[in-house]
């Protein structure tokens, strides 16, 4: 069984304390999204757990764990997010200053094939344009090279969760678009080059196969090959039912929730309501078996 931790939520950055005091407890629960009274028992001891997966922008509060994690016997491998978008995005992300330093840190600490860069989604506005991009990836490419061996990249998908704070955010002037083929060709091959000048495999995430077209084939970020080749075992191959169909990832057990994260990028498929996910933070227990402690009545 892999476990994804999280595509909900950024559990490192947030509720690092909790996933430990639940691998040191051999499992955890997990509501359903769309029935919290159904509660999934997910077993964490280390011989039922293939690989973690963990998702995150900010792994700095889980990584005094992870000899711990180690001493007990768990794979693991990072997709780090790493991107420097104003603040009108992505308003509470770390200091890009920060987030190589710790990106670089990770690397020393577990290896070059055990952190995927993440360069997604790419959000395209007048001020973060083709060009923006182009620029933007073309330097963090170069800083990160030889602490990094694959780099994923998409564009952003529009759900409903986030159109009001789109409209808001177009309300100040800072609307959304969609560039031209053209522009999108040229940014494409040009992220291409910088990936394999500094020694990444480049892939996309849940995008059209088109972009193979300019050097980028479409990949998997919890990906059957990468933990074969990493870990030397071998694990299911079948997709994930639950995920979109342009999604190329194998099956896996999420243990987050939704409306958890404090981040706060606008462009966010995972919050509905900031305060809420404030709230719900706020209400954590690090010893409950759900994420937030927020449904500890139905798990008598």
């Amino acid at each position: 069984m892999i476990i994804s931790a999280s595509r909900r939520t950024d559990i490192p950055a947030f509720y690092a304390k909790w996933f430990v005091n639940r691998l040191r407890e051999g499992y955890c629960t997990v509501p359903n999204p769309f029935n919290p009274k159904q509660i999934s028992r997910i077993s964490l001891r280390p011989e039922d757990v293939d690989v973690i997966v963990f998702w995150t922008r900010y792994p700095d509060p889980l990584v005094p764990f992870l000899n711990e994690l180690d001493d007990r016997g768990y794979r693991y491998y990072f997709l780090y997010t790493l991107m420097h978008n104003p603040r009108a995005l992505d308003p509470k992300s770390p200091s890009h200053k920060r987030s190589l330093y710790t990106f670089r840190r990770l690397s020393n600490r577990i290896g070059n094939e055990k952190i995927i860069w993440r360069y997604d989604p790419m959000v395209f506005t007048p001020i973060t344009d083709p060009n923006f991009h182009m620029t933007t990836y073309e330097r963090i490419a170069e800083q990160l090279k030889g602490y990094t061996n694959r780099s994923i990249i998409s564009i952003v998908d529009i759900y409903g969760k986030a159109r009001k704070r789109l409209k808001l955010l177009e309300m100040k002037g800072i609307p959304i678009m969609q560039p031209t083929e053209e522009n999108l060709s040229e940014l494409m091959k040009s992220i291409a080059v910088s990936a394999k000048i500094n020694g990444m495999k480049i892939q996309s995430c849940a995008e059209e196969p088109r972009l193979a077209l300019y050097g980028i084939p479409p990949g998997k970020c919890i990906d059957d090959k990468l933990i074969r080749h990493v870990f030397g075992i071998e694990i299911t191959f079948q997709k994930d039912p639950s995920q979109r169909s342009l999604c190329g990832c194998v099956a896996s057990r999420d243990i987050g929730m939704y409306d958890t994260c404090l981040f706060g990028c606008v462009y966010c498929y995972a919050a509905t309501r900031f305060d809420r996910a404030r709230e719900r933070h706020s209400n954590s227990d690090p010893d409950a078996p759900s994420l937030t402690g927020f449904f500890r009545k139905f798990e008598q």
